[in-house]
């Protein structure tokens, strides 16, 4: 099936070679000038891959960002800007963003990262929507956590990596391949960022977070997930 990716660009010329490279390599396009038109067509439609420019009219990237993962539209997003401030990059991490390319670029750059986004996003077969472990009910494709048939809250990234540890149950991982695999990038300022979220959903989902069941700690390797 054709994969689609939305290209939310104000600069016309950018935005056409984008789409033209983009399609040449078998994507379906299609484009939105504006912050305001991304999300009309974001709700609208359905989409493999967001890619969001930060400079935009009006709402720009990151408020994009913010309520695209709001309104729980699940899309890839590859960050698109001329500002090179790690600080921005982190602010859009956290907001929700996969990746993160800093203009100006090469084609092939930005190719290779939509193929290694898309890679690791693949969209879970049907019967793998819904786990169940303990007194925990996990709806991958509504986002929502019941524990004990009560709604937890969870932070985007906090879903994200839950999820990825559920779909590599029995699977020991490591640090930094979470970063990459679930953060989307690599060389975080430090892998710290993995064991605090792990914490979290231990205190979440854990009846003792300090005596973990179901979200181990493998030493020296990283974290396991048996359920």
């Amino acid at each position: 099936m054709q994969r689609r990716i939305l290209i939310v660009e104000d600069e016309p010329t950018l935005a056409m070679t984008l789409a033209d490279r983009l399609e040449a390599e078998g994507y379906a396009v299609e484009h939105a000038a504006s912050g305001e038109l991304a999300l009309t067509r974001a709700a609208a439609d359905t989409f493999d891959l967001v890619i969001l420019d930060i400079m935009l009219p009006g709402q720009d990237g990151f408020e994009v960002c913010r309520q695209l993962r709001q309104q729980r539209l699940d899309y890839p997003i590859l960050m698109l800007t001329a500002r090179s401030l790690i600080t921005d990059k982190v602010v859009g991490l956290k907001l929700g963003a996969d990746d993160y390319v800093t203009k100006p670029f090469s084609i092939r750059e930005l190719l290779a990262r939509v193929k290694a986004v898309l890679r690791r996003t693949k969209t879970l077969p049907k019967e793998q929507d819904r786990y169940s472990f303990g007194d925990v009910d996990v709806n991958l494709r509504s986002y929502q956590v019941l524990r004990g048939g009560k709604p937890v809250e969870f932070s985007s990234k906090e879903f994200e990596l839950l999820k990825h540890f559920l779909c590599h149950s029995g699977e020991t991982l490591s640090r930094d391949r979470l970063l990459d695999e679930v953060w989307g990038y690599e060389n975080f300022p430090t892998t710290r960022t993995v064991d605090a979220h792990i914490v979290r959903i231990r205190q979440k989902l854990e009846q003792v977070p300090e005596q973990p069941r179901f979200f181990l700690t493998v030493h020296g390797v990283g974290y396991k997930f048996v359920g």
